[in-house]
């Protein structure tokens, strides 16, 4: 994959770099400007393949990323309009071609060279190719704006978000229950404890009677909760803290799909961390509830993922022995898992995460967007089909691009009430 990026950004950069040579913009045209020019591409690759192969400060580690990212964006939305503007000189040059042909038909005396090239007519000075050069430029480099406060502001602008979830099975005991829900922690993405101990303290502060997580602790190695351990520990409710594995969590990513003792051990120490922070992981197992005699259940399945991600979780296992349980919730990493097999069973809701909505989109009360869901069914908020529910966390981390736009890192906050929904 490194090797991949390394090569697409290298293929822009000679596209855009003689698109630019041959515009008569001033400062493209100096001597010194070539140096700047591939002095930065390879001066990033090189920051990149460091970022990636060794352990430096996560704060450099980030800087990188960002770098990465907003540059590798620029220039992708600056080719597109390349491109636009070399299929309409094609297309020009198309044109020009067949009209001079039918002109020698018709007057053979008249023939003309056509290898020479055919300029094109410049319009109140410049020409097109000239002005959408110009304008691509402008245009590429609008997302730096949002995507610069994005990591400034948007990676640790925790919110709060309030869901009820009517339940007409729901024991009387557990009506007005408070569930908090935190997915995606992603801790080896982390440069500022300051900030992550806010958004856990503006977790506590809602006081919630449980906490769900709903997996990715980490990118790769349970090491990246080295730093961050002390303050997850902090999480405690009354009636308990459940967790469940995603995809990041097994070391894939790292170690390979392959298995292998280093790979076993860091999900041991992984599971480790868990017990540590008194998380009560559930591998494929459930916890029963007990308030006033009256239960409900609580499901966790490690991650299972269409496609290219882990399927790990054996959500029958993981059911077994709540037959008779009046209601079942289930903590399950891959919103897609709700589709493929949960759907089928008696679960009331399933809470999941792994999307992060991409970490960039428009998220509102009424409305949401995100290239996200053109991925995912379900990517955010809450979701019903007949008499069970699906709910997306968006994430309390990130991952690659070290911030979010429009997409803000999310605790979600559910109250569980008793009976019918007032929109049933």
């Amino acid at each position: 994959m490194l090797l991949f990026n390394a090569i697409l950004l290298l293929l822009f950069d000679f596209y855009i770099f003689f698109a630019l040579r041959a515009t008569k913009i001033k400062i493209v045209n100096k001597r010194w400007f070539p140096f700047i020019w591939w002095g930065y591409s390879i001066g990033l690759l090189l920051g990149l393949y460091i970022a990636a192969k060794f352990n430096i400060p996560l704060m450099y580690r980030s800087i990188i990323l960002v770098a990465f990212f907003m540059t590798a964006v620029s220039k992708f939305i600056f080719i597109i309009i390349l491109l636009i503007d070399d299929v309409r000189r094609g297309g020009v040059w198309i044109a020009r071609l067949f009209s001079r042909r039918k002109k020698e038909e018709s007057l053979p005396e008249r023939l003309e060279d056509l290898s020479e090239p055919l300029p094109e007519e410049p319009r109140n000075g410049i020409t097109r190719s000239e002005f959408l050069t110009k304008s691509g430029i402008l245009v590429a480099s609008l997302p730096i704006f949002p995507l610069s406060w994005g990591v400034i502001s948007g990676g640790y602008d925790y919110k709060v978000r309030r869901q009820k979830l009517y339940l007409p099975n729901l024991p009387a005991s557990f009506h007005g229950m408070r569930i908090a829900q935190i997915s995606d922690v992603h801790s080896g993405s982390f440069y500022n404890r300051k900030a992550v101990l806010g958004g856990v303290e503006m977790l506590l502060g809602e006081k919630p009677d449980a906490v769900f997580f709903t997996g990715d602790l980490v990118n790769n190695v349970a090491s990246e909760m080295r730093d961050y351990q002390d303050i997850f520990t902090k999480i405690k409710a009354d009636l308990g803290v459940f967790s469940v594995l995603g995809n990041h969590d097994y070391g894939d990513y790292y170690f390979g799909k392959e298995d292998s003792p280093a790979k076993r051990k860091n999900l041991q120490d992984l599971i480790d961390t868990h017990r540590v922070m008194g998380w009560d992981l559930l591998m494929d197992e459930n916890r029963k509830l007990q308030v006033n005699n009256e239960e409900i259940a609580i499901v966790g399945v490690q991650n299972w993922g269409t496609g290219r991600f882990p399927k790990k979780g054996d959500l029958k296992k993981a059911l077994n022995g709540t037959e008779d349980a009046p209601v079942k919730l289930l903590l399950s990493h891959d919103p897609s898992h709700w589709r493929a097999q949960v759907l089928d069973t008696d679960v009331d809701v399933m809470f999941a995460g792994h999307t992060h909505g991409m970490q960039f989109g428009v998220r509102g009360e009424h409305f949401q967007w995100s290239p996200a869901k053109y991925i995912y069914k379900e990517w955010a908020g809450l979701y019903e089909e007949k008499d069970q529910r699906l709910y997306v966390n968006v994430g309390y981390g990130f991952l690659g691009y070290p911030g979010r736009v429009g997409i803000l890192p999310e605790i979600t906050i559910f109250e569980l009430i008793k009976g019918e929904s007032v929109n049933s």
